[in-house]
């Protein structure tokens, strides 16, 4: 094994700082490659094809690969630093000695590998493209700016949602932003004066978005996880069946510099639901209130949350009103409370204007108020979602004619 290739080789195999980046393909294919240097020219050239082949799969550019792989690791040094504390010397000695090592071996060109280990000069085998890198630099300012980019899963995407196996990243998403809402301006001022707060580092509330169906609660969260991603916030998804899993996710999050949303959609419980009394034990918890990076936001048809029946009431129970109070204490632990009522005809109308406009299905204006109106008697009322529907249906119907 010649000096260079050993060089390369005991570099990424001894990797302490940055070691989870041995687990990605075109690392992991490297190193299969660079340990066949001995090996027969038919094994070598396997390998070789399956580090290019794991290369093309990333772009073909050697540099652009492992800049991203490198600032966007989630390692030892990362969270040290991004939890304000100062990494150990070894540790800082590490980080450096390897940040060194992935700068040069993104140098690396295809003829220069390719007489490191020993191939005839006529064979021809598959290349790769190289680019300046400034890595040290890079890595500075990802730490300089941690709080706005985040590290690890979270410094490339912004949407995420609680799965079985774990945190998913969302990357297909309503890229909406608050510009592109109509209506509800009111509303929408007091979340977003509430998530300024919490991206300051202020003290803020978990909010509950609560009203009439199709009134755009949902959308306004995903809009102001659309609007606030480049300032550092990220949005996770927490099915209820997952509720139980949220202080393991705050303790997870509480050192990470982004500010985070916990978003749970169209959120109610049964009588006997034991869900119900965990979400109320974290929102009042100390767990939850003591992360100044985390904030609850859910979304409800039911203001109360809890369904009640009229036999709830007025069945045998000896202490009703300690009930009622009980079925209504879980709201009270939202400390914002943000009401979405079904719009009126003159707000209903102005959506419906609004949105023709935006997706340039306009048509005239008295019959467009005409068709609107008769539209919401049709399918159930007024709302935000029953006016987007009308206007894609006349979009449709616009593409259809032509």
């Amino acid at each position: 094994m010649t000096d260079r290739i050993r060089k390369i080789t005991d570099g990424l195999l001894s990797l302490a700082v940055f070691r989870g980046l041995l687990e990605d393909p075109v690392i992991e294919a490297l190193v299969e490659l660079l340990l066949a240097e001995d090996s027969e020219e038919s094994l070598k050239a396997d390998c070789w094809g399956e580090f290019v082949s794991e290369l093309y799969e990333q772009g073909g550019d050697l540099s652009a690969h492992i800049r991203d792989i490198v600032l966007e690791s989630e390692n030892p040094y990362i969270r040290t630093v991004a939890a304000g504390k100062k990494a150990p010397a070894g540790m800082e000695a590490a980080f450096r000695q390897e940040l060194r090592m992935f700068a040069d071996l993104s140098q690396l060109k295809p003829w220069e590998l390719k007489g490191l280990l020993g191939f005839d000069q006529w064979i021809e085998l598959p290349a790769w493209e190289t680019g300046p890198l400034e890595l040290e630099e890079l890595y500075e300012d990802r730490v300089a700016h941690i709080a706005d980019v985040g590290y690890g899963v979270f410094a490339e995407h912004h949407m995420f949602s609680m799965e079985e196996e774990g945190l998913a990243a969302v990357p297909f998403y309503d890229k909406k932003g608050l510009a592109d809402l109509i209506g509800y301006e009111r509303e929408r001022a007091k979340i977003i004066e509430n998530t300024e707060a919490l991206l300051a580092g202020l003290p803020s509330n978990n909010v509950l978005l609560y009203g009439d169906a199709g009134t755009g609660k949902s959308s306004t969260v995903k809009a102001i996880a659309n609007d606030y991603a480049d300032r550092g916030l990220r949005l996770i998804e927490v099915k209820k069946k997952y509720l139980y899993r949220i202080p393991a996710l705050i303790e997870q999050l509480s050192e990470h510099p982004l500010k985070f949303i916990l978003f749970i959609d169209d959120l109610s419980f049964s009588s006997n639901d034991d869900d119900f009394a965990a979400l109320k034990a974290i929102l009042e918890g100390s767990v939850a209130g003591g992360s100044k990076n985390i904030a609850v936001y859910a979304t409800s048809n039911r203001r109360h949350l809890l369904k009640e029946t009229a036999g709830d009431r007025a069945g045998d129970d000896l202490h009703m009103y300690d009930t009622i109070q009980e079925s209504m204490s879980l709201a009270a632990r939202f400390g914002l409370q943000v009401t979405f009522a079904k719009p009126d005809k003159d707000l209903y109308l102005d959506i419906v204007r609004g949105l023709a406009k935006q997706f340039g299905a306009a048509s005239d204006p008295e019959a467009l108020t005409q068709e609107a109106e008769a539209y919401a008697i049709r399918n159930g009322g007024r709302s935000p979602r029953a006016a987007k529907n009308f206007v894609t249906g006349l979009l449709a119907q616009k593409y259809g004619e032509e």
